[in-house]
């Protein structure tokens, strides 16, 4: 089990930040270089059919050791990091026997880890956590799903005596900018099921995301000198401020939870003569989903009559679906997640994604994919940080639902 750690605290080593605005896939160099480690390491631990791609997309096998027929599962992790916090020069902590209080990430730039503003910090007192040096994250999404995933594969291919079914493993590029799924060759990968073990704390199991959409509005304006500007100038800043408060404000990521979705600016540029906005759009709900996406195109439309025709311009793409209603009629395999979670002596924890993953795009793809959880906390930022024991219950239950596949 001490391997998942040595593992992970490689991984996060290479930073495979992933970036939204280059095209090719996968979207940083660094991404391939992880991918041939993983290849390397996959290779070595005796598991068969490893490859990787041209696209960065690693698979492997290890096959069945029993002489009857079982479904076939596949485990998948992703290597990128998310654009939004540095992966650059990642220096991870080892906190042991964490006291309960706050944690100094950053003596120089006083960056503290605190239960003040993180109260789950206080379910971990007494273990050992893992976390950042404050400038840069930590990569457990999901470098954490990798090393939990491959310390399974070399548990089982190193005690033969163990029985279970053909099992299959992959890791994808570019999931962070919501292109995990766009080359992942279902039939090559041939599993009947899957799981993404891409989720967060311990215990989460989630079968259910997030609908999503992304908008970019390009608004033009007409500059002039401001001292000649009366009944001239359109200011596409301006016109950009009063986009926002059509938008409706209890609808923005920091007034919502559970099933509750919205809409959420991510970026904006601009000057006078042109800005650009970027909103990401989210609900569980087909329904909210569609209406948000309506709120939008209709404050899009009011400007246009107030202005003049085009001058804001939309474009509103569909980014993934609720894998809910491709996880329902197969929901054995969730209940079989859930009593390997309660086998390993972790308590489950079913809530839906506030967000997406890999699996959410593939089970459209005719591969249901449920996720489980890494045991990582506050994803994407310097605060992140993972629980050991947390790493090692994760490997735990993906042995557990192996086993009880096999039975």
């Amino acid at each position: 089990m001490d391997k998942v750690v040595e593992r992970f605290l490689k991984y996060v080593q290479i930073n495979t930040q992933s970036v939204q605005e280059v095209e090719t896939c996968p979207s940083t160099e660094n991404q391939l270089a992880l991918g041939e480690t993983l290849v390397k390491e996959l290779r070595e631990i005796g598991l068969a059919d490893v490859s990787m791609d041209a696209k960065g997309y690693v698979m492997a096998t290890l096959p069945s050791n029993l002489d009857r027929e079982v479904k076939t599962i596949g485990f998948i992790a992703h290597m990128d990091t998310s654009p939004d916090a540095s992966g650059e020069n990642v220096c991870p902590t080892l906190v042991e026997n964490y006291g309960g209080g706050d944690i100094l990430l950053n003596r120089e730039k006083n960056i503290i880890l605190s239960p003040k503003d993180f109260p789950d910090l206080l379910d971990y007192a007494g273990e050992t956590l893992i976390v950042t040096d404050g400038t840069t994250l930590l990569g457990a999404d999901d470098k954490a799903g990798i090393a939990e995933i491959i310390t399974a594969m070399e548990y089982l291919a190193a005690h033969p005596e163990i029985e279970h079914g053909e099992i299959k493993v992959a890791f994808t590029p570019d999931e962070e900018i919501g292109r995990g799924a766009d080359f992942f060759d279902v039939a090559k990968f041939n599993a009947d099921y899957a799981y993404t073990v891409d989720g967060g704390p311990l215990g989460e199991l989630e079968y259910e995301n997030f609908n999503a959409a992304s908008a970019k509005l390009t608004i033009r304006g007409r500059n002039v000198h401001p001292g000649t500007a009366k009944n001239i100038m359109i200011n596409s800043m301006l016109i950009a401020m009063e986009f926002n408060s059509l938008l409706p404000l209890a609808e923005r990521p920091e007034y919502t939870e559970h099933y509750e979705g919205f809409i959420h600016l991510t970026d904006i540029r601009g000057d006078v003569e042109e800005t650009e906005l970027h909103y990401i759009i989210r609900d569980h709900s087909k329904e909210l989903f569609a209406q948000k996406k309506q709120v939008i195109q209709e404050a899009v439309n009011f400007l246009n009559i107030k202005y003049g025709p085009d001058t804001v311009e939309l474009q509103l793409t569909d980014s993934y679906y609720n894998m809910k209603e491709k996880i329902e009629p197969v929901i054995e395999i969730v209940e079989l997640a859930k009593k390997a979670m309660e086998e390993a002596e972790v308590t489950p924890k079913i809530a839906p994604i506030r967000g997406g993953t890999d699996g959410a795009r593939l089970s459209f793809m005719g591969l249901p994919c449920p996720n489980l959880f890494t045991g990582g906390h506050n994803f994407h930022g310097r605060f992140e940080y993972i629980p050991i024991d947390s790493m090692k219950k994760a490997v735990a239950v993906i042995l557990k639902i192996i086993e009880l596949n096999s039975r």
